[in-house]
């Protein structure tokens, strides 16, 4: 990825791209919590969940105010906060990727799994979907002497995990079975924004972004790969075994519930 970097003919204008990250942080952030509020809104989400998932949102919605505010700090040109603070965020993954399994095993141990899904796919494709996110994560702090693609490979990382907002928004019971993917790609909308604005202004598109929708697009196949295999198989039954879920197969779609489906994400 250095090596692509240096070789990189086109001179990027470096205050610009940060102009435009911090705004598409803010606008990846107003996504998210439009996602969650209408959830909540239509009764499929209460604050009465368990423990665990109000640390899933701590850790995810932390997450999302450390990406807007780096945004901002980057803007205001404020550099060594703005890197003291994103290894913080380094760190944070942790929390993030303990937080979002412990949610996604108790879910699917408990068989309450959201009906678009198959408990085997939630189980498996979700945490997949997040190394996608960290691994991309990592790239950026890796390149971050190379604004041009530190910028763009943090909203590719962000974009990985932007499935669940728009999957809160997407009629999703209508996109079975193909559900998963469909809010997949819809979080690729801040990527393919990108890679339009690269080509109007410099006439090419950053490299960054290739290696982002690239990075998701290997996830959802090896994801789905995975699920619809042995190994999937075997994966659920250890995960599933002595809980409720044991009873569930792993590779059919739950019946939709008679009442507004709380998913406790």
């Amino acid at each position: 990825m250095a090596t692509l970097a240096a070789r990189n003919p086109v001179q990027f204008d470096v205050p610009a791209d940060v102009r435009f990250a911090a705004r598409t942080a803010i606008l990846m952030a107003v996504t998210v919590v439009v996602g969650f509020f209408t959830q909540w809104a239509m009764g499929r989400s209460t604050f009465a969940s368990p423990l665990r998932v109000h640390l899933h949102a701590f850790a995810f919605m932390g997450w999302v105010a450390l990406f807007v505010t780096q945004g901002q700090l980057a803007l205001r040109g404020e550099t060594a906060f703005h890197r003291k603070l994103g290894w913080i965020g380094t760190a944070w993954l942790a929390l993030m990727l303990a937080a979002a399994i412990n949610v996604i095993v108790a879910m699917t141990r408990n068989g309450t799994v959201p009906f678009f899904f198959t408990p085997q796919q939630l189980l498996i494709a979700d945490p997949m979907t997040l190394l996608a996110f960290v691994g991309l994560t990592f790239a950026a702090v890796a390149m971050r002497r190379r604004t041009d693609w530190h910028v763009r490979l943090h909203i590719c990382a962000m974009s990985a995990i932007m499935a669940p907002a728009f999957g809160r928004m997407l009629p999703m019971p209508l996109l079975v079975p193909y559900a998963f993917e469909t809010s997949v790609l819809f979080g690729m909308v801040f990527v393919v924004a990108g890679m339009i604005r690269d080509m109007r202004k410099y006439g090419t598109v950053h490299p960054a972004w290739l290696w982002g929708i690239g990075a998701v697009v290997v996830t959802v196949g090896l994801s789905d790969a995975i699920t619809y295999s042995s190994v999937g198989n075997g994966i659920y039954r250890t995960v599933t075994a002595g809980y409720p879920g044991e009873r569930i197969p792993g590779l059919e779609f739950p019946k939709p519930p008679p009442t507004p489906l709380i998913t406790g994400r």
